[in-house]
């Protein structure tokens, strides 16, 4: 599958401060990638560096098969670019802040008019269009600030912790917005410490953390190799079980127990073997799929701070 993005090496510091230190990865056409770390991690800066807005210190960025140094005109015109903070002028209309907009990428006239009525239908605020932005909630405020990313139809949306202090009708919004997209073939770049966004939306991953990346590749694939294979169980008669069955490494969680094995379904069998042979009721048994709080867990051997 074709590269859009090409990162390698980079590097950088503010003052005596490393933000990155040797960054790589890819990033494959029409996916939706994810840049997935705590806060200060470094995603941001790196964000900053794939725009332009930022320069590394060392290192190269391709995107699109053109070096960001020699081809930045060229290459933010094909890129779309949603920043952690709000950009948008409270005092004007979503309306009028799209034009704006609009006209900063050089999208003009009546092509102008009919982008903004398209962005407005994607995110749900074309009856909101001539409201004030300081009279939208958090949400609505993201969502524009995502409509006037797309105005001129970037090949490649960045989005940077897009759901931070929004609303569950915004988040699954702009959920919809970025399956529509990646079903219309944009690459998306997804940064967040929310685990649970990059579990639902993304193909591939990075996971950084102090500034360095950690592990990276497909999703699924990170899951199956770093993830904790377990059993979830509810009884009564937890002890009387563990004499029956061979359980390594149990703890417990919500109303019953935890147990990892690198066998869970042969465990699965074993646990309900023994409960139908003693007669031991279970109230809960099931396979817990791997997340990558357990990757990330299993890999720096800390949860995933805020």
């Amino acid at each position: 599958m074709e590269m859009v993005l090409d990162i390698l090496h980079l590097k950088k510091k503010f003052g005596k401060k490393t933000a990155l230190e040797d960054i790589s990865f890819s990033v494959k056409a029409g996916t939706c990638f994810g840049l997935l770390g705590p806060n200060g991690a470094g995603k941001s800066t790196t964000m900053k560096i794939l725009t332009g807005i930022v320069e590394a210190d060392n290192g190269s960025v391709n995107v699109l098969g053109m070096n960001t140094k020699e081809n930045q005109l060229t290459i933010k015109q094909k890129i779309g670019y949603v920043p952690q903070s709000i950009t948008l002028y409270e005092d004007l209309t979503a309306f009028d802040n799209l034009v704006f907009f609009g006209q900063m990428f050089g999208v003009k006239g009546k092509s102008l008019n009919e982008r903004i009525n398209q962005v407005l239908k994607q995110t749900g605020l074309l009856d909101r269009s001539k409201d004030k932005v300081k009279e939208y909630s958090g949400g609505m405020k993201r969502r524009i600030n995502i409509a006037a990313a797309l105005l001129h139809n970037p090949k490649i949306l960045i989005l940077d912790e897009p759901t931070v202090g929004i609303d569950p009708q915004s988040r699954n919004h702009i959920f919809d917005m970025i399956r529509t997209l990646k079903e219309e073939g944009v690459t998306i770049i997804y940064s967040t410490h929310y685990m649970e966004e990059v579990e639902v939306l993304c193909d591939d991953i990075a996971i950084i953390d102090n500034g360095r990346i950690i592990t990276q590749g497909n999703l699924k694939e990170l899951l199956e190799i770093h993830g904790n294979k377990a059993i979830y169980i509810e009884s009564n008669q937890i002890e009387k079980l563990r004499t029956l069955v061979n359980i390594s490494k149990i703890t417990s969680k919500d109303e019953g127990w935890l147990i990892e094995s690198q066998e869970p379904m042969a465990l699965l069998q074993e646990l309900l073997k023994a409960s139908t042979e003693h007669n031991i009721e279970l109230l809960a048994l099931e396979m817990v799929r791997p997340t990558l709080e357990s990757v990330f867990l299993s890999l720096t051997g800390t949860s995933l701070r805020d």
